[in-house]
C-alpha cells in the first residue's frame, strides 16, 4: 500500500487578525472536532506547537535519531502554470527555474526559496520556507517518483501578497483514518483547519507530518537585503530531473 501525502493548511491573518475560508473551517471543525482533545488520546509524533519558528520541529525529530541525519528527502514543489522558483546556494539565490522542481532537501533542515512570475503580480515576490521534518520509506529505485509534494497555489500566494502568513502541512495519511476521497492528480485534496487550532497537531491525528511549508509575511530587510540569517545558512540540496520515468511494474513470476 503507498501512503497518500497530504497537507493541512492553516491560514493566519496578519492584517486584519481573521481565518479566511470559513465553510472550510466549518468542515474540518464538524469532522475533527478539538485537535488537542483528540490528541489526548492517540499516539502522536511531535509534542511542540506547530508555531515554533522554522527549523524548532526538524530538530526535535533529529534529535530522536534514526535514518534521517543527512538524508536528502526528495521533495516535489509545484506551483501555478509560469510561477518561477528560485532556491538558495552560497548566500544568494540561484536562477530560477519553471515549476514544478524536485529537489532532495536535508531532514531538518529550513530552506528558503523565492517565487517569482506570479500570474496575477507581475513584479512582485514571496520567499516562502520549507522544513521537511521527517522522510518517507520509498524503495530505493522509486523515491523520486514518491516525493513529497508541496504545493504553492494561485490562493496561498495570493495571501502572501497581501500580508497574510499561510502555514501548510503535509503529512503521510494513516490508512485507518484516511478521507474516502481520491487523489486528484491535478492538485492536492487539503482541508483547513479551524481557528484556534494547531495544523501540526492536527496532521498528527491524521498520520504522519513531514514537512511544513510556510509563505507570507516575511521579506528580506531594505538595509541588510538578502543575507545568511535570512536564507537559513542556505543548507545543501540535490536537485532532480522534473521528470522522472516511471518504473513498470515487476514481472510476474
Amino acid at each position: 500500500m503507498v501512503e497518500l501525502l497530504r497537507p493541512l493548511l492553516a491560514r493566519t491573518g496578519f492584517l486584519k487578525g481573521c481565518t479566511i475560508g470559513s465553510l472550510i473551517v466549518a468542515f474540518a471543525g464538524s469532522l475533527l472536532g478539538s485537535a488537542a482533545a483528540f490528541a489526548q488520546g492517540a499516539d502522536v509524533h511531535y509534542f511542540h506547537q506547530g508555531i515554533m519558528p522554522p527549523g524548532a520541529i526538524g530538530g526535535v525529530r533529529l534529535a530522536r535519531g534514526g535514518p534521517v541525519h543527512g538524508h536528502f528527502q526528495p521533495v516535489e514543489i509545484r506551483a501555478p502554470r509560469g510561477v518561477r522558483i528560485a532556491t538558495a546556494s552560497g548566500g544568494q539565490f540561484d536562477e530560477s527555474a519553471p515549476a514544478p522542481l524536485r529537489l532532495g532537501l536535508h531532514v531538518g533542515a529550513v530552506y528558503r526559496l523565492r517565487a517569482t512570475h506570479v500570474p496575477f503580480a507581475e513584479g512582485e515576490e514571496v520567499f516562502p520556507t520549507i522544513e521537511v521534518i521527517d522522510r518517507t520509506y520509498a524503495p530505493l529505485d522509486q523515491q523520486q517518483r514518491f516525493a513529497i509534494p508541496v504545493e504553492l497555489t494561485e490562493e496561498d500566494l495570493r495571501l502572501a501578497l497581501e500580508g497574510k502568513f499561510v502555514t501548510r502541512v503535509i503529512y503521510l495519511e494513516d490508512p485507518t483514518r484516511a478521507l474516502p476521497a481520491p487523489e486528484d492528480p491535478q492538485g492536492q485534496h487539503w482541508f483547513e483547519v479551524r481557528p484556534g487550532d494547531d495544523p501540526l497537531a492536527v496532521a498528527d491525528t491524521l498520520g504522519r507530518p513531514v514537512a511544513i511549508l510556510r509563505l507570507g509575511g516575511r521579506l528580506p530587510d531594505d538595509a541588510v537585503g538578502i543575507d545568511d540569517a535570512f536564507l537559513y545558512g542556505s543548507p545543501p540540496l540535490v536537485r532532480y530531473a522534473a521528470e522522472v520515468t516511471v518504473l513498470p511494474p515487476p514481472p510476474r513470476r
